[in-house]
């Protein structure tokens, strides 16, 4: 939507997550890695099933029971540490998943704002090869996604070595040899977070008897508004706030969040709504 009033950087209606994110420059380490033959039977990803590990080779990894796998690796909390750790609970799976960083736990809400059917935090132990000899990875999420499954690495662009690349390439490859995507996110795009932080304030199911939401789609039906003068047209302004930040949250309406979130803010009609619980 264009629009002579604004044009949003990011439509919250249709919005993949590449357009949310930092791009990732790339490794630059693929050279490194033992891509030789036959190197999907070598490169190995170990997962907990069940009470115990399994291996598979990566060529096989497209066949692994995801959904009935554990992390392989182990939560911890304890006082004074660097990372922060926590529970972040998603509307679109419907309980809580386990993050080991604040970083990891905007990725979270992001994937719940896309819309996710699960998500797997340390799904498996990919061993690899490359010249230096073997080497090992744990990639932060695995998440189950409308248009397949995609393998993440969250890591802050500033903090990013040398020896992340080179797991980051291996991970990259891995990912692609079973048909999955892969994705490091290394940051946020301007004011996008701060804009999901309070759509997602409203995500929960949120009772409307006084018809409000119907109001609120039906004053832009006739074109976008300002957030402000929207639900300044309902019969309860303060009440409408919240329905509508949890109409823009399941995108009946829409907003640009490459801007911070405002009365002045242009709501349209979302084009991509999904089901609301």
């Amino acid at each position: 939507m264009t629009s002579p009033r604004t044009k949003p950087l990011v439509r919250s209606d249709v919005c993949p997550l590449k357009k949310l994110i930092v791009p990732y420059s790339g490794g630059g380490t693929r050279s490194r890695l033992s891509l030789g033959e036959e190197w999907t039977r070598r490169w190995t990803g170990s997962w907990i099933i069940g009470d115990g590990e399994v291996a598979w080779p990566v060529r096989d990894l497209a066949s692994v029971p995801v959904l009935s796998s554990r992390p392989v690796r182990k939560f911890t909390w304890r006082a004074r540490q660097g990372n922060r750790p926590g529970l972040q609970f998603m509307v679109s799976t419907g309980r809580h998943h386990a993050f080991e960083s604040l970083e990891e736990q905007r990725l979270l809400l992001a994937l719940d704002f896309l819309g996710v059917s699960e998500v797997l935090p340390q799904p498996f132990r990919l061993d690899f090869d490359h010249v230096g000899g073997r080497g090992q990875h744990i990639p932060d999420f695995l998440a189950v996604m409308p248009g397949g499954l995609v393998l993440f690495d969250v890591r802050p662009g500033n903090r990013i070595e040398d020896d992340d690349r080179l797991k980051f390439d291996a991970a990259a490859e891995a990912a692609a040899a079973c048909g999955w995507q892969y994705v490091v996110v290394t940051g946020w795009r301007q004011h996008v977070h701060s804009v999901l932080d309070h759509l997602s304030s409203q995500r929960r199911p949120l009772k409307d008897q006084l018809g409000l939401q119907r109001q609120l789609i039906g004053q832009v039906n006739q074109g976008p508004l300002p957030f402000g003068e929207l639900v300044d047209r309902t019969i309860l302004p303060a009440v409408a706030r919240a329905h509508a930040t949890h109409l823009l949250w399941h995108r009946r309406l829409a907003v640009g969040l490459g801007r911070p979130l405002g009365d002045g803010s242009l709501v349209w009609l979302g084009q991509r709504p999904r089901r609301m619980p």
